[in-house]
């Protein structure tokens, strides 16, 4: 579970800003608890503010390091694919990230330094008696490990100027795999309004199925009653009329020589069922289908899951559904945690105040994060009516519109409305 996580000089971020996990109020089953650290955790956080504010480059800051840990060995060759704030130096300064996570009941605290050419700094420190022990250490190319971590010394052969030590420890069998492979695995999902596409896009074989989909766990449900079953259920609450989900083998034309397989949904309505495509389905339940692999994936492994713009196309109850799912102990044992932005002002109903975060965006043009639990230095009660004080504007983060120059640009100024 994440803890905490700090980014500075990312896309709209430029100073520091932290987002964190921790419990303001510990006394509900939300916050989930660890033998060997007091605070309790959160499975769920919101991020609002106006547009442009850098909602997003938050969720974009945590995928990016994940990205980084999972594809570094591999992918980067001569340069880091960093994205510096563009004003104030940006470009000439290093970002720095820092993460703090649970991970099989012990603490682990990760701190990253890079610029567009190198990897400047790198630890990795765990807390398995509350105390900080470090298992390695990185200043340039000098990496220095734990003893007792010798399984960990071929990461050295591994190592170039924009290899992070962490990447390549994941190929090596010690408690830092196991982190990294957590670290790693943070998926970003941004929901799009649907779009009547082509059918044959939604056509799936083994070699177009990303592995976190919704078509790949239908897939794979077929020989597993149990995944089969949550789908059913999840795809239930987009649209009560649902009955079954149908895999059918389809002749595609254009690959005559591969099986293609389509999902269809079959709904029944009195004693008469028909099966539908999927884009024949709503917007909503489009987009809910979309999700569905994401969240059970997440759930089902105790997983992160970023969500950006969790609004887009979902009807609020879905939407207060889709929290309640990662807030319920039953129905997320594991301690999945769900990370998302929103304009939705409904969801606040749903949302702890220690659950919302609110961007801003500085004069500098740089985003502001701010706790909702702790806005203006005291301490929002607890049974503050959220969604009410948000739009009356009570903690800033909502768009300041000039309808005199909003008027003036759609050409309904009178000389009498200046």
């Amino acid at each position: 579970m994440l803890v905490r996580f700090e980014v500075s000089n990312h896309r709209s971020i430029d100073e520091p800003v932290e987002l964190s996990m921790v419990a303001v109020d510990n006394n509900r089953a939300a916050a989930r608890g660890f033998d060997l650290i007091n605070e309790k955790i959160l499975t769920v956080a919101g991020i609002y503010g106006p547009n442009a504010s850098g909602k997003s480059n938050v969720l974009d800051a945590i995928a990016w390091l994940s990205e980084a840990v999972a594809h570094s060995l591999r992918s980067w060759d001569g340069y880091v694919p960093r994205e510096p704030f563009r004003f104030n130096g940006g470009p000439a300064r290093p970002t720095l990230f820092e993460v703090e996570m649970m991970v099989d009941g012990v603490r682990y605290s990760y701190v990253l330094e890079l610029d567009g050419e190198r990897i400047r700094y790198e630890a990795l420190y765990s807390f398995p008696e509350r105390r900080p022990r470090r298992l390695f250490e990185r200043e340039g190319m000098e990496l220095s490990i734990r003893r007792g971590l010798g399984s960990l010394s071929g990461v050295r052969e591994l190592l170039t100027p924009t290899t992070l030590a962490l990447s390549a420890s994941t190929r090596f069998e010690s408690e830092v795999r196991e982190f990294g492979q957590r670290l790693g695995s943070i998926g970003l999902t941004a929901l799009s309004r649907p779009r009547r596409r082509d059918p044959s896009s939604f056509l799936l074989d083994d070699r177009n199925v990303p592995a976190r989909s919704t078509g790949r766990l239908i897939l794979d449900s077929l020989h597993d009653p149990d995944d089969a079953a949550s789908v059913l259920a999840l795809l239930r609450y987009a649209d009560l009329g649902i009955d079954d989900v149908q895999v059918v083998e389809v002749l595609d034309e254009r690959h005559p020589d591969r099986p293609r397989r389509s999902i269809r949904l079959v709904h029944r309505v009195d004693e008469e069922t028909h099966a539908f495509e999927i884009f024949d389905e709503s917007e909503g339940t489009q987009t809910w289908y979309q999700l569905i692999g994401p969240v059970l994936t997440a759930l089902r492994d105790g997983q992160i899951l970023l969500l950006d713009e969790i609004d887009a196309s979902l009807h609020p109850q879905l939407s207060a559904q889709l929290l309640e799912l990662f807030q319920n102990p039953e129905t997320n044992p594991d301690g999945a945690q769900l990370i998302f932005t929103s304009h939705d002002t409904n969801l606040l109903n749903s949302l702890n105040r220690d659950e919302v975060w609110l961007t801003e965006k500085r004069r500098n043009a740089s985003t502001a994060l701010v706790a909702l639990a702790e806005f203006g230095g005291d301490k929002v009660r607890r049974s503050l009516n959220l969604e009410k004080a948000y739009l009356q504007g009570r903690f800033g983060a909502v768009p300041e519109l000039d309808q005199v120059l909003l008027r003036h640009a759609l050409g309904l100024a009178t000389e009498a409305g200046r």
